[in-house]
């Protein structure tokens, strides 16, 4: 699941968006932690306001703004207090108690405890029911009191301020912290081992926080949102100026930045284009280039980039991002993710693998719904192939699969499992219950449908030892659950990797469907585009993702409204949200280009059976 992946601690320099802000507001923007303290203590006392709740993302470090609050407060000589949620969360052993059917024991279908089922409550569950009390009794003594932490602003105990600050913090930063030991889950009094922790996250931290966010931000409960990803240097953006990026943002085609992670099977193709230096890493396997949980959407106010996490940006702008039929339909979930796939000059494929259904990952997982992927192929080396569907006896593979894991034999794959040859512009699709991998030597556009919780199950790894030593956990258990044995070569050459479909042709280029099945819920095109050319569409159906897959340079626009666009490089990705009802793309580079786009399926629905809609 990506939340075990280690981010590389590496932003990309270039992945940011310029947008036009009023001048007035825009200086409203607080740079470090001594101006934001200073705004805060003046904005509270101009508008006699004296408790404050500081709520945030896991992993915020409250330390170095509560000292620069307390500073500012003594410099206007008066008496501020704080508390730390600690002090008023239940006890370790209450809280896991009410968390552990989220993190169940089951070491045979899960040998290193990787899944569990997301958690159900909020974050009013893990406070002590005292909470309220404590904090009325320490407003007594104090002109200003702060009570910071995870869940300070929560329903439960909401009444006791008058002020509301959140400080948040980037997916990447997060699980960078986490790996440095620098926070415990809530409510624990010691960090727990690495991949414990981030199990833990993921199930129930992380799921009432951005529960807890997000109705923040739609209800516009927070005063004074604040960025905390750089711990000594707490941005700040006071709630019209928060409000008003979000709402400018939104009427622009944007780019997330992305997320660079190593792996056991990873190459060199990202590297060398993006000039990332071999010191940062040298063998990048995965680019989580838009991944709505993981990523962040990096904005200039004032000259400065301000790093705001996707899901805090979707919480406020969803509806306007994705349009109203979209936004009910997946319950304001962005329902496609975006990724690199990187074996090029590799040593070896990515593994065997599959993903379940919506029936196995709802019951077992509690998620919202299942993972389908698609590959799109955008450079191979010698000998590169796809591999999808058996040409073999599945039950079989699985069989030498599940012995090879006790005795490190290998297993002849490919007498098993069906491949086609890589080439730049194939697409296949891969519904949920595939067999499949990305082959050695290719560079890869992966996109996933509802990847909030990412579940693979590994069936063959060719007897490979992860980093930390120890061999790769194999799933074929629960494999065999979800695998649909029958989709075979006949099956996948059908159904999934199907030659591309002219759609639409102009001056200077031509348009085709090169990836749709009545499985999934959106669809793939490749528009090819001469030097100069330039190409409209409608965001008739919420939104348009594409990615320059070959050639230099784009432009994508608002036809209405010009002023809204982005210049897209090589192999950038940019969401066109349905705020732009009429696009341009212009290839403005020196060569023809081709762009690949990804919309979603007229009469579309999430699941074939939708008994699970608003569950």
């Amino acid at each position: 699941m990506s939340f075990m992946f280690k981010p590389l601690a590496y932003d990309d320099p270039n992945a940011f968006n310029t947008i036009k802000l009023n001048p007035e507001l825009e200086k409203q923007f607080c740079r470090n932690s001594k101006d934001t303290a200073e705004a805060i203590i003046s904005d509270m006392l101009a508008n006699n306001k004296h408790a404050l709740a500081l709520d945030g993302y896991i992993s915020a470090d409250y330390s170095g703004l509560i000292e620069a609050l307390k500073l500012e407060a003594e410099k206007k000589d008066i008496k501020f207090v704080s508390l730390d949620m600690k002090e008023i969360y239940k006890s370790q052993k209450e809280i896991d108690e009410l968390t552990a059917e989220s993190l169940p024991l089951n070491y045979e279908d899960d040998p290193v405890l990787l899944f569990g089922k997301l958690y159900n409550g909020t974050v009013d569950d893990l406070i002590a029911d005292s909470a309220a009390g404590k904090i009325e009794e320490m407003k007594k003594g104090a002109d200003i009191i702060a009570v910071y932490g995870v869940g300070s602003a929560c329903r439960k105990i909401r009444s006791c301020f008058d002020a509301v600050g959140f400080v948040d913090v980037t997916p990447k930063v997060c699980a960078i912290r986490a790996r440095e030991a620098k926070y415990v889950n809530i409510g624990d009094e010691s960090p727990r081992p690495f991949k414990l922790l981030m199990r833990r996250n993921y199930y129930v931290d992380f799921e009432v926080a951005v529960k807890a966010r997000k109705e923040m931000m739609l209800n516009g409960v927070i005063d004074y949102y604040m960025l905390g990803s750089e711990e000594d240097n707490i941005q700040m953006l006071p709630k019209k100026l928060a409000d008003h990026v979000m709402s400018e943002l939104v009427k622009y085609p944007f780019r997330a930045k992305p997320v660079y992670m190593e792996g056991i099977w990873g190459g060199e193709f990202i590297r060398k284009i993006r000039n990332i230096p071999m010191n940062i890493a040298s063998n990048i396997a995965w680019i989580f280039e838009f991944i709505p949980m993981e990523v962040s959407i990096e904005v200039m106010i004032d000259g400065v980039k301000a790093d705001i996490p996707f899901q805090a940006f979707l919480a406020k702008e969803g509806k306007s991002m994705m349009g109203e039929a979209c936004y009910d339909e997946f319950d304001g979930y962005f329902p496609v993710r975006f990724n690199y796939d990187d074996t090029w000059h590799s040593n070896g494929n990515m593994s065997v693998q599959c993903h379940p259904d919506e029936d196995f990952v709802i019951n077992n997982y509690n998620e919202f719904g299942r993972q389908d992927e698609a590959y799109y192929v955008i450079a191979t080396g010698h000998g590169a192939r796809t591999y999808a569907g058996f040409n073999g006896d599945g039950r079989e593979f699985l069989k030498l699969a599940e012995a090879s894991e006790k005795d490190h034999g290998d297993v002849d794959y490919q007498k098993y499992v069906n491949s086609v040859v890589s080439y730049p512009g194939r697409q296949v699709m891969i519904p949920a219950g595939t067999i499949h991998a990305s082959g050695r030597n290719q560079f890869i556009l992966e996109l996933g449908s509802l990847t909030i919780g990412s579940y693979t199950y590994k069936v063959y790894d060719y007897n490979r030892i992860d980093s930390d030593g120890k061999p790769r956990p194999i799933h074929t258990k629960n494999a065999e659950k979800v695998l649909h044995f029958e989709r075979n070569q006949e099956w996948v050459d059908k159904n999934i990797a199907i030659e591309p479909i002219p759609y639409k042709k102009g001056e200077g280029y031509q348009e085709y469907i090169v990836g749709q099945t009545d499985l999934m819920y959106y669809e793939t095109h490749r528009i090819e585009m001469d030097k100069g050319a330039s190409y409209e569409g409608t965001n008739d159906n919420g939104f348009t993702v594409i990615t320059v897959v070959d050639g230099e340079k784009v432009r994508v626009s608002s036809k209405s409204h010009p002023e809204y666009n982005y210049e897209l490089n090589y192999i950038e990705i940019a969401t066109i949200p349905n705020t732009i009802k009429d696009y341009v793309i212009e290839n403005i580079g020196y060569q023809p280009c081709v762009v690949h786009k990804t919309v979603l399926r007229q009469g579309y629905t999430r699941y074939k059976d939708q008994k699970y809609k608003n569950r």
